[in-house]
This record gives C-alpha cells, structure tokens and sequence, in this order.
C-alpha cells in the first residue's frame, strides 16, 4: 500500500483495497490534556503493564476460566495505563450464543483490539504487518492473530479458511470488515470476504459498535489512528488525553444464513443504526474531494464485486 502526503491521507494502491480519507485533518486541536506528572505515570503503568506481557503466555498451564480472566484483566488494565475507560451498553437480549463466534466491530484505532479483548477472550484477524510492530507485534502473537495482507487477494482464501477453522474450534474470532481505520466521525462500508467465514463454520455473528467520547460525552477523534501516522505518535496522544471512554454497544447477534453478502448488509445496518455521514460537512475532505471520493469508492465497489467470488 502507497500514501500521499497531502493532508497526510492514506490512499490505496489498488482500487479494490480499502482505504480510508481520514488522515491529520480529523485530529482535534484542542482536547483537554493531563497533567506532565500524570502523563508520565501512565506511561510507566504502561511500560509495567507490557514488561508482564509474557504472563499471559505462562497463563496456558493456568485453567481455561482463570486464563479468561487473565486475559481480559490484562486489556482491562493496558486501557486504564493509556487512560481510557470502558462503557459496555449490552443489548444482545437473552441469545447468548455458546461455541464459535465471529465479532464485527466498527473500527478507529488499535486501542480497539484491546477494548475487545477486555468483553472476552478474542482471537483477531489483523493486518499482517502487525506482527513486526515492535511493542504490539509481541501482544499480536500472543493473542493468536490471524494475519491479513489486504494488497495479496489470491491469500485471502486462506485467511477465510483459517478463521472458519477457528470457529469451528469454538473460538471467539474478531475481525474488522472495513479494512481499515476511520476517525469515527466517518465511517467505512464492510467488505464481505470474512462473513465468509461465518457461512461456512455456521457460526453465529456478533456485532460491535466502539465509539470514543470525551469527557463531556461528545464523540472525540483523539484515540484514531489514521493517515500515515506510526504507532508512538499515536500512543503519545491518546496517553495525554484527559477522560477519554470507549463506548462499547453489543448489538443483536445475527445468525449466518447462507449468503455472506446478505449477512455483511444485516451486520454493517446493525452497527451503523441510523448513523449518516457527510465527510464534507465533517471537515475530512473538502467537497470537491469528497465527490470524487465518491465516484472512487463506485469503481472500487464494482471492481472488488467481481473479486470476491476469489475470496
């Protein structure tokens, strides 16, 4: 995947790759920070908080239900270290379903696999890259990720398989359908090859919607990761922001029925609720940008619907 630098927005090499046109724009300019005495200790909860990292490879001698606690104390506790707290609205009523689950969540930042990762025990399917993260890459493979490498379609039959092999094994999968990261106040449409997945393990599906919100509970872009910005930048910022809270809405979960793109539509329609954008109007893009952004993403779409038969 290429960028370009104006406006620091990430753009595709490909047509039929996501892409995103959130970059350094949609940062705010004027989120309440803390302290430099709180800032610094929050970075020395977080570098305490990775140094124990290597427990939770320990913690597979522990008992299955002692290593779900392990598991969801330590993401509970990294969110705490970077100052972010959680608010779990549940309205997934009385189907809980048991065995194999495939999550699909919205998605703005990495801080995201954490606030998933602190619900239950999750197994992730991630960009592959991430595992060469020098700080995240040690995490990743410990939570068992999944690689994707969206710029290679002929391994995308693969990376469905093996999330389909991990329903079956009654694992707690999460993926990300967008393909890439939004700021939150602009979203992505969801791609279907790993609804796949879900058809084919005949596993139900749960959807997730994470928004993040300041301390006076209007949505906030400061936890975003998007553009061409590199992880540190990113941890500095979301580390001196003050009363930053991941809403977390557990939607109804959605049997999978036989036809991906008919669950890929119920799925995206049960995170989005009656959500609207208009990325001019949010500042993202300019209005002659956003337009052609617009007849971008209608060639991108039908090039990718004759690509997916592959996936």
């Amino acid at each position: 995947m290429s960028t370009v630098t104006d406006g620091s927005v990430a753009t595709a090499e490909h047509a039929w790759m996501p892409s995103s046109p959130c970059g350094a724009r949609c940062l705010p300019a004027g989120d309440t920070e803390v302290s430099a005495p709180v800032a610094a200790g929050r970075w020395l909860l977080v570098g305490c908080a990775l140094a124990a990292a290597p427990l939770l490879t320990a913690g597979w001698f522990l008992p299955r239900s002692w290593r779900a606690v392990l598991q969801r104390r330590y993401a509970e506790v990294l969110l705490r270290c970077v100052g972010i707290h959680l608010d779990i609205r549940d309205r997934r009523g009385e189907r809980r379903p048991t065995g194999g689950l495939l999550v699909v969540s919205s998605h703005v930042s990495w801080t995201d696999v954490l606030v998933l990762s602190a619900l239950a025990p999750t197994e992730f399917v991630a960009r592959a890259d991430l595992l060469d993260w020098a700080v995240l890459g040690s995490l990743a493979r410990r939570m068992r990720v999944i690689p994707i490498d969206r710029s290679d379609l002929r391994a995308l039959p693969g990376t469905v398989e093996a999330t389909a092999n991990r329903l079956r094994a009654g694992a707690r999968v999460a993926a990300f359908p967008e393909g890439t990261t939004w700021c939150g106040r602009a979203s992505g449409g969801f791609r279907p090859a790993l609804f796949q997945a879900a058809v084919d393990s005949e596993c139900p599906v749960q959807p997730v919607t994470i928004r993040y919100v300041g301390r006076t509970g209007e949505l906030t872009t400061s936890p975003c990761f998007v553009g061409v910005e590199t992880i540190g930048p990113s941890i500095r910022r979301i580390i001196r922001q003050r009363g930053l809270v991941a809403q977390v809405d557990l939607r109804p979960i959605e049997h999978p029925g036989e036809s991906r793109r008919d669950l890929t539509v119920r799925c995206e329609r049960s995170v989005r609720g009656a959500e609207t954008v208009d990325l001019a109007a949010g500042g993202i893009v300019g209005p002659g940008r956003y337009a052609a952004l617009a007849i971008a993403a209608d060639a991108a779409s039908s090039i990718e619907a004759g690509e997916r038969l592959t996936a």
